[in-house]
């Protein structure tokens, strides 16, 4: 039998956002590998994912992958979704797992290939107010569609110990605070502040829209994730501590090859 520390975990293979700190590689953007009572399945995995799988210490081996979730198709979410579809089947040979998507990135300008697709037994659509299984007790929901460019989901993880929410790139808006309610909240924050000429057509939330989020829902412990290029400057470790000490809340900014022990905060 598996120790439990060993089944329930994220893993942060990547914490860069937007596409300056994608391309300079000045954070790593492998994405999130969560063992859910050992239920493995990677979420957005951007460019360099599957090496950051390879070089992590323990390794995270893709032939371990129960699934693949995309919040949706751009490159630093999706950019390795292909290489990571056939590292998962062993190149296609072992048909297995599930790739759980929003329509457009099969269908618009689309990310994921053909021909990997025939790698896969089952192709998901997720939509807005969808709800999935992945074993007996681990499933997922994507209870709103995002204000982002491309079809955007963020997702609320359910287990019987423990709940996760995500809160995928956005830009802020009002029903963001009835829907991601998890004992574990991660939020994608590519900016540290809104200036007032980028406000109408930025699709990102800033330090401002964490903390009005943490603050209504109050999550047992908050981690500040994908960060742009203001972010980095402001450190992010600096700015969750500022953050913690203004709410009175557990919020931590995550860090490439982070592994977050899930069994420390349970819903019960």
């Amino acid at each position: 039998m598996k120790d439990i520390s060993e089944t329930d975990f994220i893993k942060f293979l990547g914490t860069a956002g937007a596409r300056i700190v994608v391309s300079k590689q000045l954070r790593a953007s492998g994405g999130m590998w969560y063992s859910l009572q050992g239920f493995n399945v990677l979420v957005d995995p951007g460019p360099g994912c599957l090496v950051r799988c390879i070089s992590s210490r323990p390794k995270m081996d893709p032939m371990k992958l129960d699934a693949i979730i995309l919040t949706h198709r751009h490159l630093d979410h999706a950019g390795d979704v292909n290489v990571m579809i056939e590292a998962m089947t062993e190149g296609g040979f072992k048909k297995r797992g599930i790739l759980y998507t929003p329509e457009d990135a099969l269908t618009e300008d689309p990310i994921v290939l053909q021909y990997v697709r025939n790698y896969l037994p089952q192709i998901e659509i997720i939509k807005e107010c969808g709800s999935y299984k992945l074993s007996d007790t681990v499933s997922f929901e994507t209870p709103l569609k995002h204000q982002h460019p491309s079809e955007t989901y963020g997702i609320n993880f359910y287990t019987p110990n423990y709940t996760i929410s995500l809160i995928a790139d956005t830009r802020y808006f009002p029903e963001l605070l009835k829907h991601y309610r998890g004992d574990i909240l991660i939020i994608n924050v590519v900016r540290y502040k809104v200036d007032r000429d980028t406000k109408g057509w930025l699709y990102h939330l800033s330090i401002g829209d964490v903390k009005e989020i943490v603050t209504v829902l109050k999550p047992k412990v908050t981690i500040l994730n994908h960060f742009g290029m203001t972010m980095i400057k402001a450190q992010p470790r600096v700015v969750a501590e500022q953050l913690s000490k203004a709410t009175g809340l557990k919020i931590i900014a995550a860090g490439d090859g982070m592994k977050f022990d899930l069994t420390t905060v349970s819903s019960r």
